[in-house]
């Protein structure tokens, strides 16, 4: 029965957030003109949490867990392992209090409708992949911009989305250069997980009625500790969440 409402209900899905992602393109644009980026912000909470309602359709059953380990008033640096493009409107609806910046590939910056918009006029740090020097630059520029207001940065230290849930070796560069830049952030581990079992076949059919879990772990201090000793210590810590 799963498989045929799998079958069934995949298209359904597909069109509703294909169609909330087009559709919230002009307005955030009409927010931002004509309201201010504080409008298109919330517009942009209302496309995360309308897109987090979508898992409903595939029968999606969603818990949220560890909110209560929010800090307040310091700027946040989340890590968060990576399973799918879904993972994107679970962090910015979770942590939106912070304005959840996010650490993209420069090319989702065009011809993604409310991603690409949001992307740019975010102030996410979109960096080219290729270019090392260029990464460094906007990933450090992002760190001093959440310092200076006590956001959040959100990064993904697997680099790359993970099709099978298990973790792939996270890199310290990011976090370091975002540590470097916003020294008194804090660094919260985010664990995502069910979003590739869902995507176990592919995008058609997606799997019905699993389990999704967004779970916020105890933030870490980072003073006193080098970003690699930081970045094993994640790794170890979400590893042993999702198992």
């Amino acid at each position: 029965m799963k498989t045929i409402l799998g079958f069934v209900l995949t298209p359904v899905f597909h069109l509703y957030m294909v169609s909330l992602i087009v559709a919230f393109y002009p307005v955030q644009v009409v927010a931002r003109r004509f309201f201010g980026d504080y409008s298109r912000r919330k517009s942009v909470d209302l496309l995360n949490i309308l897109l987090l309602r979508g898992l409903h359709i595939i029968g999606a059953r969603v818990k949220y867990l560890g909110l209560e380990n929010l800090p307040s008033n310091r700027p946040v640096i989340v890590v968060s392992n990576h399973q799918s493009m879904y993972d994107i409107p679970a962090i910015g609806w979770s942590f939106r209090k912070y304005y959840p910046k996010f650490i993209s590939k420069i090319e989702l910056s065009k011809n993604m409708f409310s991603i690409s918009y949001n992307l740019k006029h975010g102030k996410s740090a979109l960096i080219d992949r290729k270019n090392g020097s260029q990464s460094v630059k906007e990933i450090l520029k992002l760190g001093r911009l959440i310092e200076k207001n006590n956001y959040a940065a959100c990064i993904f230290p697997e680099g790359t989305r993970s099709k099978t849930g298990r973790l792939r070796p996270f890199m310290s560069a990011g976090i370091q250069s975002l540590l470097r830049g916003a020294p008194s952030a804090v660094v919260v581990p985010f664990v995502i997980s069910g979003h590739n079992r869902i995507l176990e076949k592919g995008n058609f059919p997606l799997k019905f009625g699993e389990e999704i879990t967004y779970q916020i772990l105890e933030p870490i201090e980072p003073q006193d500790h080098s970003a690699e000793e930081i970045t094993h210590h994640l790794q170890k810590t979400i590893e042993k969440h999702l198992r």
